[in-house]
C-alpha cells in the first residue's frame, strides 16, 4: 500500500500541475481576447490616425477631402455661403440613408462615405437660394437611385447627376455650381484644376477627362465659328466663366465616378465622346442648365448597355472547362458615390 501510495503521489502532483498550467493558459488567453476586443471597440469608436490616413488615400477619401477644400474656398464668396447649409442638409440626409440601407442589408462595412460624397456634390451644385429641404430631398433621391437603378451591383446613373436633373425638371431648382469657384476671381481657377487633377490621378481617368474636355471645347469652338446655337445661349457663352468652370467640375468629379464609367482606356474615350457630343448638342438646341447632366446620364446609359452586352457575351460563350482569365482594368475600385 505504501509503495502504491508513493507511486500515485507523483502522478497526482503531475496532473495537478498540468491542470493548473492549463488554467493559467486559459486565463491568459481570456485576458488577451478581452484586450483585443476592447482594442477593436476602442478603434471603432476612436479611429486611429493611421486608419484615417488610409481612408483619405482611397478614391472616396480623396474626393471627400478635395471637395471639402473646394467648399471652404467657395464659401469665401458671400453669395455662396448660404450653400453651406444645403451641403450640411444633403450630406446628413445622404449619409444617414446610406447607413440605414447598409444596416438593413447587413453590410460588413457601414461607413456611409459614398453617401457623404453624393451629398457633398449635390450641395456644391445647388444654388444657395434653394431651400435646404429641397437639398435634402435631392440627396435622398440620389442615394435611392444608387440602390434601385442598377445592373448587378453597379448603379446605372451617377447618383448625384440623376437626382440633380430630376429635381431640376420637377422643382425648377436653381443650380449655381458654386463649388466650381466660378463666383471667385479667375485667378482661383487653377485651384479647381489642381483639385481635379488629384482626383483624376487617383482613379486613373486621364483619358476620360482629357477626351471629354477636348471634344467638348472643340465642338463649341466649331459651333461658335459657324454661328450655331441661339441668341439666348451662344457657344461663346459656354466657352467663358462660369460655364467653363461647371464643365470642369463635371468632368473631374462626376464623369470620373468609377462604377458608372468604364475602366479600360478605349472605353473611357468612347464614353467621354458620347457625354461631350450630347452635352454640346443639347446646349446648342435648348440651352438651359441641364445640358451637362443630360450628357453625363447619356454616357452612363451607354456604359450600362455596353457592360450588359459584354456580360451576356461572356456568359453565353464561356467554356465548360479550362481556366478563366480576367482583364485588369486600369481604374480605382472604390466608388465616389
Amino acid at each position: 500500500m505504501s509503495a502504491q501510495g508513493d507511486t500515485d503521489s507523483p502522478v497526482r502532483s503531475t496532473s495537478v500541475a498540468i491542470e493548473r498550467g492549463a488554467r493559467r493558459t486559459d486565463a491568459a488567453r481570456d485576458v488577451r481576447t478581452r484586450r483585443a476586443r476592447d482594442g477593436r471597440e476602442s478603434r471603432s469608436q476612436h479611429p486611429s490616425p493611421g486608419a484615417i490616413r488610409r481612408f483619405l488615400k482611397t478614391p472616396k477619401g480623396t474626393v471627400l477631402l478635395v471637395l471639402a477644400g473646394l467648399l471652404v474656398v467657395g464659401a469665401m464668396h458671400g453669395s455662396d455661403r448660404p450653400g453651406v447649409v444645403n451641403v450640411i442638409a444633403a450630406m446628413t440626409t445622404a449619409g444617414a440613408l446610406d447607413l440605414a440601407i447598409g444596416i438593413i442589408r447587413r453590410n460588413r462595412r457601414l461607413l456611409p462615405d459614398g453617401g457623404l460624397v453624393t451629398g457633398l456634390i449635390v450641395g456644391l451644385v445647388l444654388s444657395g437660394t434653394v431651400h435646404w429641404p429641397v437639398a435634402a430631398l435631392t440627396a435622398a433621391i440620389a442615394v435611392g437611385s444608387k440602390h434601385v437603378l442598377k445592373v448587378g451591383r453597379k448603379p446605372i446613373f451617377n447618383p448625384a447627376g440623376f437626382a440633380l436633373l430630376l429635381t431640376l425638371w420637377a422643382f425648377h431648382t436653381g443650380q449655381s455650381w458654386w463649388g466650381d469657384l466660378a463666383d471667385l476671381p479667375p485667378v482661383m481657377l487653377p485651384i479647381l484644376v489642381v483639385a481635379g487633377y488629384a482626383v483624376t490621378a487617383r482613379v486613373n481617368k486621364f483619358p476620360q477627362v482629357l477626351t471629354f474636355l477636348g471634344t467638348y471645347f472643340l465642338l463649341l469652338t466649331l459651333a461658335a465659328s459657324l454661328h450655331l446655337g441661339n441668341s439666348a445661349y451662344t457657344p461663346g457663352d459656354a466657352l467663358r466663366i462660369p460655364l467653363v468652370n461647371a464643365a470642369l467640375f463635371m468632368a473631374f468629379f462626376m464623369l470620373t465616378d468609377p462604377p458608372t464609367s468604364p475602366g479600360t482606356y478605349g472605353d473611357q474615350v468612347t464614353f467621354s465622346v458620347v457625354a461631350a457630343v450630347i452635352s454640346v448638342g443639347v446646349y446648342l438646341a435648348v440651352g438651359g442648365l441641364a445640358y451637362l447632366l443630360i450628357g453625363l446620364l447619356a454616357a452612363n446609359t451607354w456604359q450600362a448597355v455596353r457592360a450588359a452586352r459584354a456580360k451576356r457575351r461572356q456568359t453565353g460563350h464561356r467554356p465548360n472547362d479550362g481556366p478563366r482569365t480576367f482583364a485588369v482594368q486600369p481604374t480605382g475600385d472604390d466608388a465616389f458615390v
